[in-house]
């Protein structure tokens, strides 16, 4: 017994030093991410959204969780155009590029050299006459209420389209029709509709593997997922998308490596693919940069400029790259307001646009067909068909039409789309606390203050009109 003790003697110092070590791992590599987070989203929100660096810190870097960056220390670089963060000797730095965004940097890795590109002048969103029914009134102010100072909402824009005009429109205080703001996961539709202009063009199909050079070997089973099972969630690729765990999957892809679809692209497979749901930022990271390998450079960076945002009118609208260059489709990309719902509206008018097919037929009845093996029938493709617990009201008595669907985003971010009602709803905000954002009572005050079809007010899915702001309108986006 006595020799036995020696040996656990002997053995506790190392494994305590073992420990100590991991711990130490682990608290830097913390450190590093959060001052990543730090910096990327000051960097966005200054360069990108225009905003004050005081508005960022007493906001998106001081509520819930986020209070423990306030001892990160940042510094903005106006003539660099770089915001760089630090903690405890460990230092992350952020880089703006026009027409780009933000960027965060990597001291090993050579940047992206981005072209100057011919960008639209700065978002100028018309004025609006407001003629809003007293129901919509109530839903804006409940929407923009605060009746749990432990869970606040923080509502930053509501914009409400029907039948192709803004019937109501609201912001908090700080923000208006020209501010971008952060889509967050509501990019992954943006993602969507340029798989789908690839379709159109004839330049991808869905069933074609997806262009991976991690998944190249012979034997290896990967190189078979295709941009459907990809676009469904259902690669079954191993992905953790906890956010709780600052060193899980997606906060390691988006905060400290410098190109998110190499990260997502190794990872093993843990189910033979379309066998399973597995929601994975990775997988539309691994779309992104294969839509790059079918594009060549040039024409990837001009392409949801050139392709999307200006053909419907999304001038504000940036999305913003990795390191390496490839955009993060999962989850970087700022847009005004009205920009959000114009995106919506082309869901809405089956992918057409003042006459002309932006994605191709049927595109939108697949991105809102239930992906196989989703038994709830909760996801699309890139498309989300129901609400997530988090951003729910555990009121069962609240049910929305069968045909909404939903952009969804990090914070309460939200598209709503419902053809059934001609109906596209816009809600931005900084929404931490599960439960806070109740995004089915929202809607469904909405649709109780709404004319709908079935009373005769409404009978078809008008196209985007011709009397719009981009073309001097007044009544319209």
């Amino acid at each position: 017994m006595k020799k036995l003790r020696g040996a656990f003697a002997f053995l506790a110092r190392p494994l305590a030093l073992a420990i100590a070590t991991a711990g130490a791992y682990r608290l830097a590599r913390i450190a590093s991410i959060g001052a990543a987070y730090k910096a990327k989203i000051l960097c966005s929100g200054i360069f990108v959204a225009h905003r004050s660096p005081a508005s960022l810190l007493d906001e998106e870097l001081s509520v819930g969780k986020f209070r423990i960056l306030r001892y990160i220390t940042a510094t903005v670089d106006y003539r660099s155009r770089e915001v760089t963060a630090s903690v405890c000797g460990f230092k992350r730095t952020a880089r703006f590029t026009p027409g780009f965004g933000s960027s965060l940097c990597y001291k090993k890795t050579q940047a992206a050299h981005f072209p100057a590109l011919k960008l639209p002048p700065p978002s100028r969103q018309q004025n609006l006459e407001e003629s809003i029914d007293a129901r919509l009134a109530e839903a804006l102010e409940w929407a923009f209420s605060e009746p749990h100072p432990a869970k606040m909402r923080r509502t930053r824009a509501v914009v409400i389209v029907q039948a192709g005009k803004i019937v109501a429109e609201r912001y908090a205080a700080g923000f208006g029709k020209d501010t971008p703001m952060a889509g967050w996961s509501m990019t992954k539709g943006v993602m969507n509709a340029l798989v789908g202009i690839m379709v159109r063009k004839g330049e991808l199909r869905l069933d074609d593997p997806a262009q991976v050079p991690e998944w190249q070997g012979p034997n290896d089973r990967r190189g078979a997922i295709t941009f459907e099972q990809l676009l469904h969630m259902s690669s079954g690729l191993r992905f953790n998308e906890d956010y709780g765990d600052p060193l899980q999957d997606v906060t390691t892809m988006l905060f400290s490596v410098p190109d998110a679809a190499h990260y997502a692209a190794s990872k093993p497979l843990v189910a033979k693919p379309a066998t399973m749901l597995s929601y994975s930022s990775g997988s539309t990271n691994i779309i992104s940069r294969s839509i790059r390998a079918l594009l060549g450079d040039a024409e990837y960076w001009a392409f949801p400029r050139k392709e999307l945002f200006e053909r419907i009118g999304m001038s504000s609208a940036v999305m913003e790259p990795d390191a390496s260059g490839t955009f993060v489709g999962s989850s970087f990309m700022y847009a005004a307001a009205r920009d959000w719902a114009k995106f919506g509206q082309l869901y809405l008018q089956d992918g057409v646009w003042n006459g002309e097919r932006i994605l191709p037929e049927g595109w939108v009845e697949f991105s809102r067909k239930p992906a196989p093996f989703a038994a709830g029938k909760e996801y699309g493709a890139h498309f989300w068909l129901k609400i997530g617990q988090d951003f729910a009201s555990t009121d069962t008595d609240i049910v929305l039409p069968d045909d909404a669907f939903h952009a969804t985003g990090y914070e309460g971010q939200f598209v709503t789309i419902i053809p059934s009602c001609q109906l596209v709803i816009v809600r931005l905000g900084l929404t931490t606390a599960p439960g806070a954002w109740q995004h089915d009572r929202f809607v469904q005050l909405v649709l109780s203050g709404l004319k709908l079809p079935g009373n005769g007010e409404l009978t078809q899915v008008p196209q985007w009109p011709s009397n719009s702001l981009a073309s001097g309108g007044r009544s319209s986006l």
